[in-house]
């Protein structure tokens, strides 16, 4: 696939995604809209077309490390709903966020463990972090009347967000490029928006739901991880995808049963 097509595809794929989690949020809560980008409609595309250029091996160390970047993701989380819960708006949130972010993927880049051991420190990380979490307070102004430009901001903001991040990815190694794919720009978009028009709660339940979805994040891409250099491309993403499936629709299930709770 070209140049041209794979930027067709960015162009196509992150607003409509942005578009439905924003609409799913706005229909059934953030929870679920931060749930739905848990899945990794970008950093999975771009594991395949590193598949395809410069290669199944390639990709698989790639793979490995935006796996490992799902830690980074929840320190992210935990930072910035820790700094919103205690009154800061969006802006300081998102510094420390990101501050928190850089600094887990520089430790993550100087250490390597095997996949598993890996996987399973990432399973550790999610579960502590979801605990850790504020509490969900009350939801207070989910239900106000959003600005017309809202969606269409947000989904600008992340298009260009993502355009930015990949050109500048593969010049990092694949494991670098690994480590810093998996930056949550989407929840990011649906955070700030929503801690900007409607406070920190509806902000910091993107979060929690993503939280949830990066259980069949990290699981989609140890799959990759594991078969890509050995089974070929097409296996190892009909894998990973049908892992993903099973994988998000426990975590939903579990998200629910905790949210009753």
């Amino acid at each position: 696939m070209n140049a041209g097509a794979i930027l067709a595809l960015k162009l196509v794929l992150t607003p409509l995604l942005v578009g439905l989690a924003s609409l799913a949020g706005r229909r059934w809560g953030s929870e679920v809209g931060g749930w739905l980008v848990g899945v990794p409609f970008t950093s999975g595309p771009i594991a395949f077309f590193l598949a395809l250029s410069p290669g199944p091996r390639f990709a698989g160390a790639a793979a490995a490390g935006i796996m490992a970047g799902t830690a980074s993701q929840a320190v992210f989380c935990l930072l910035y709903s820790w700094v919103a819960s205690r009154g800061g708006g969006w802006g300081p949130s998102l510094i420390a966020a990101t501050a928190g972010f850089l600094a887990s993927t520089f430790v993550l880049n100087q250490v390597l463990v095997p996949t598993w051991i890996a996987f399973a420190a990432i399973i550790a990380v999610l579960v502590v972090s979801i605990v850790l979490m504020p509490g969900r307070g009350k939801p207070g102004q989910e239900s106000l009347v959003f600005p017309r430009w809202d969606i269409p901001a947000r989904m600008a903001v992340a298009t260009a967000f993502v355009v930015a991040l990949t050109a500048v990815a593969p010049l990092l190694g694949p494991r670098l490029a690994g480590l810093v794919a998996p930056f949550p720009l989407y929840a990011t978009v649906l955070a700030t928006f929503a801690h900007r028009i409607q406070g920190a709660v509806p902000a910091i339940g993107v979060l929690r739901g993503l939280l949830l979805g990066l259980f069949a994040f990290a699981a989609f891409f140890l799959t990759l991880a594991e078969l890509l250099a050995g089974q070929g491309v097409a296996l190892a993403f009909v894998a990973a995808a049908a892992v993903l499936l099973v994988v998000q629709g426990g975590s939903l299930a579990v998200g629910r049963r905790l949210r009753l709770a």
